[in-house]
């Protein structure tokens, strides 16, 4: 059964769901590439791999332990090696957890087996000031625009930092977008960098997207919707989100009235 929005379903925002979301994007991107693009090429799923140590749960596998607070004062003790004497600390033990984000890669096959163009999905991570996923999402979205690769950036998340390479004030200047997908061909001048940018407001359908490819061979067309839909059907989405409930992220008051008309009218409100 379909998500009960058009395009983007607000309710997956949510970082509890994200991950899962996130994983099957790229799978079914990959899949749906695969079985569009031309002989010579195949897309396959890369990899990025981060630690992280922090008490803030954009992932839930972070955690903190603390050692309990004793009700009675705490005297000092000896275990200086010089002799001296000092208070019991509260221990605090962060664990390090290890943060893998897929990409999508588009690549010509064998012998050279060149990298053509990548497709990313944005995480919570890279819209987050001071995160190293967002360090590591900047740095390689540099790397890529200054190459002859292509670069296909999909952010399906409303809350966070502007991450997209596209400058947020020269698309603010013509649309207004809660989804935004945005093209960099490869191979432009550093000084006049061109961007084809898909900006969708959560009313509308997620886009169709050209896909460039190498040596003149025709683009092929992404269905992001589709995408989007199958990742949906197959995941357990319908059966644990509470569509009686507001979004985790805010929507503004036009779209929440329209929101909470849309999920009544399906009968997923009372």
């Amino acid at each position: 059964m379909p998500s009960p929005f058009p395009g983007m379903d607000p309710y997956l925002e949510d970082p509890l769901h994200w991950s899962g979301v996130h994983h099957r994007l790229i799978t079914v991107i990959a899949l749906e590439l695969n079985s569009s693009l031309p002989d010579a090429y195949a897309a396959d799923i890369g990899e990025r791999l981060y630690v992280v140590q922090s008490g803030r749960p954009i992932y839930p596998d972070v955690s903190v332990f603390e050692q309990p607070l004793l009700r009675e004062p705490v005297a000092t003790y000896e275990a200086n090696r010089s002799g001296l004497s000092y208070d019991h600390p509260v221990v605090l033990t962060v664990t390090s957890d290890e943060i893998r984000e897929a990409f999508v890669e588009i690549r010509t096959l064998e012998p050279d087996s060149r990298v053509i163009a990548v497709i990313e999905v944005l995480s919570p991570s890279n819209k987050e000031a001071g995160n190293p996923g967002r360090e590591l999402h900047l740095t390689k979205q540099q790397e890529v625009l200054n190459s002859d690769i292509h670069l296909i950036e999909i952010d399906l998340l409303r809350e966070g930092s502007h991450t997209v390479a596209v400058p947020y004030e020269r698309l603010r200047r013509q649309m207004r977008w809660d989804y935004l997908v945005a093209l960099h061909r490869g191979a432009q001048k550093v000084w006049q960098w061109k961007f084809e940018a898909w900006a969708i407001t959560l009313r509308q359908r997620l886009p169709r997207i050209c896909v460039p490819l190498a040596n003149g061979d025709p683009e092929v067309v992404l269905d992001l919707q589709s995408v989007f839909d199958r990742c949906y059907d197959e995941g357990p989405y319908r059966r644990r989100i509470n569509y009686g409930s507001d979004p985790p992220t805010p929507l503004i008051a036009e779209d929440m009235e329209w929101a909470d008309a849309l999920l009544r009218e399906k009968g997923l409100r009372a």
